[in-house]
């Protein structure tokens, strides 16, 4: 299939260190970006797909106060691993990092789907999640390569909608795989999946996507990587594994704080830091890190625990779970693909995310007030308003950051921001893990105070037990349950507030048409409606 990419001569407009794109014609970009969407669908679906697959697999394993760690340890490997993803790219060529992470992330779902104990699982599914990371950034990180700036909007639309179309699939998916098979297959799905896209991306990726031989800042990978790890492992535990004023707490976090305190010193002495610390003097990128943050950790930990609501605190399957799941990713769906396209059309992307942000905390405060009782004519409003806002800023930060830099930092920014966003959902899994296992502790003794409890209800919540519960007993575990998650979106609401303050600091800068076009700096007086296309009059 090489008859697709136009040859280009050493320091010609494709040659990754002129800073120019490389010349596809039309057949070889739309086999690129069919990859690349291969790439991400594979690591986007095993956010989701898991979801629904919790209560069933927490059931099997045991450990309900740490059901969120199986969705923290991939979020947490893949979110440290994607600095180092991203210069790995920029230095040695992002095909063969691109493709090394498929391997990995299939052998991590290999390992998963075989787990005895909820500890192997947890420990599989970091490994999955350190591939995960180089499918995401490499993905978005050669879409810069093959396409102009100002173009990207309409690609980086298509990327939020294959996260959304997974995030639909997925829960129905595991949903429906929990229940007619076994939990194991939401992980076993992931191989001939993975391996379709390792053969695409041999066959149509080219190899010389910004190649440039220098030096990996493995001092820096590490400190980073341990601190962000120290930190998410002090708001996991705190308060529930160990009392918060425990020397193992106090110990995380100091070996936090000097972790990272030498990682930013490693950074200013390293050759090809792996976060460039002159990143953060870009505003847009750090307006857009921030905001990341933030949505990710509102994000993440909230949504992964509505399966658990609509499963025990409403009594659906996993399947229907699944189901009712879809108002949620149809609105994240549809603003996605939207705003993508507006932004190539007007050139701008501020307005995205200031009425994205103000959408999404909306829905999590609706959502903040469901129970058992609750319609699920209502509940989907309340989802599908959430969704609306989710995709108006996820993919919209991206564009805004890789507009912003110069094309030698276009990986690592990338990887930036995406990691920022990953880390704030390890983040919300932790935290928001925490409260809700401290919560519902509280309230099962509560709410079932003076009725014979079955051993371990607290840590064996799959629906096929609750079936066998007496009604008293039911109705207090639904009770509790309802109860702890709304203790969840209520916590969520002001950091979603939060992000959508952050959304007015976020510089405006005109899209450029090429990567030769100088960046603009921000606008004085920035705008956030519509405006002229670039170049008009």
């Amino acid at each position: 299939m090489t008859e697709a990419f136009e040859a280009v001569p050493p320091g010609g407009p494709g040659d990754p260190q002129s800073g120019a794109i490389l010349e596809l014609d039309r057949r070889g970009l739309l086999l690129v970006i069919g990859a690349l969407l291969l790439g991400m669908l594979l690591a986007a679906l095993d956010q989701t797909v898991v979801s629904t697959a919790l209560p069933t697999i927490v059931g099997d394993l045991g450990g309900a106060s740490h059901i969120a760690w199986i969705v923290t340890a991939y979020l947490l490997t893949s979110t440290v691993s994607t600095p180092l993803w991203g210069k790995l790219g920029d230095l040695y060529g992002r095909k063969r990092y691109f493709q090394a992470s498929i391997v990995i992330f299939l052998f991590g779902s290999a390992l998963s789907g075989i787990s005895q104990t909820l500890d192997m699982l947890i420990v599989f599914r970091a490994i999955q999640g350190l591939g995960a990371g180089g499918l995401m950034v490499g993905a978005q990180a050669i879409i810069g390569d093959v396409v102009e700036p100002r173009e990207r909007g309409k690609y980086q639309g298509l990327f939020g909608a294959v996260f959304a179309v997974t995030t639909v699939i997925g829960p129905l998916l595991g949903g429906l795989l929990t229940q007619d098979a076994s939990w194991r297959w939401v992980f076993y799905l992931n191989v001939p999946i993975g391996f379709l896209a390792l053969v695409v991306t041999a066959l149509v990726l080219p190899g010389n996507l910004s190649r440039v031989r220098r030096v990996i800042d493995y001092r820096g990978t590490v400190l980073l990587s341990l601190g962000v790890t120290s930190l998410v492992l002090l708001v996991s535990l705190g308060g529930t594994t160990y009392p918060w004023a425990s020397a193992p707490i106090f110990v995380l976090g100091a070996a936090g704080v000097v972790l990272l305190a030498a990682w930013a010193l490693a950074e200013r002495r390293a050759v090809e830091p792996i976060l460039p610390l002159q990143l953060f003097s870009n505003k847009v990128f750090s307006a857009a890190s921030a905001i990341g943050f933030v949505v990710g950790f509102a994000l993440f930990g909230a949504v992964t625990f509505l399966p658990v609501f609509l499963q025990v605190a409403k009594g659906v399957d996993p399947t229907t779970s699944g189901l009712q799941l879809l108002p949620l990713m149809g609105g994240l769906l549809l603003t996605s693909i939207v705003s993508g396209f507006l932004i190539s059309r007007w050139g701008r992307y501020k307005v995205f995310p200031v009425l994205g942000c103000a959408v999404m905390t909306l829905g999590i405060y609706l959502l903040s007030t469901v129970g058992a009782s609750t319609s699920t004519v209502l509940m989907s409003i309340y989802m599908a308003v959430m969704g609306l806002g989710l995709g108006g800023v996820m993919q919209v930060l991206v564009i805004a950051v890789q507009n912003a830099v110069d094309h030698e930092d276009l990986g690592v920014a990338t990887a930036g921001a995406t990691f920022f966003r990953s880390i704030g959902g390890s983040f919300g899994a932790a935290v928001f893990g925490a409260i809700f296992a401290n919560v519902l502790r509280t309230r099962l003794a509560s709410d079932l105070k003076g009725l014979r409890v079955p051993a371990g209800l607290g840590e064996s919540i799959s629906p096929g037990r609750l079936s066998q519960l007496s009604p008293a007993v039911l109705h207090g575990v639904r009770a509790a349950y309802s109860s702890s998650i709304d203790v969840v979106f209520v916590v969520a609401v002001p950091i979603g507030a939060v992000s959508f303050l952050l959304t007015w600091l976020l510089p405006e800068i005109k899209m450029r048409t090429s990567r030769a076009e100088r960046v603009e700096p921000a606008e004085p007086a920035e705008t956030v409606g519509p405006v002229e296309p670039a170049g008009a009059g």
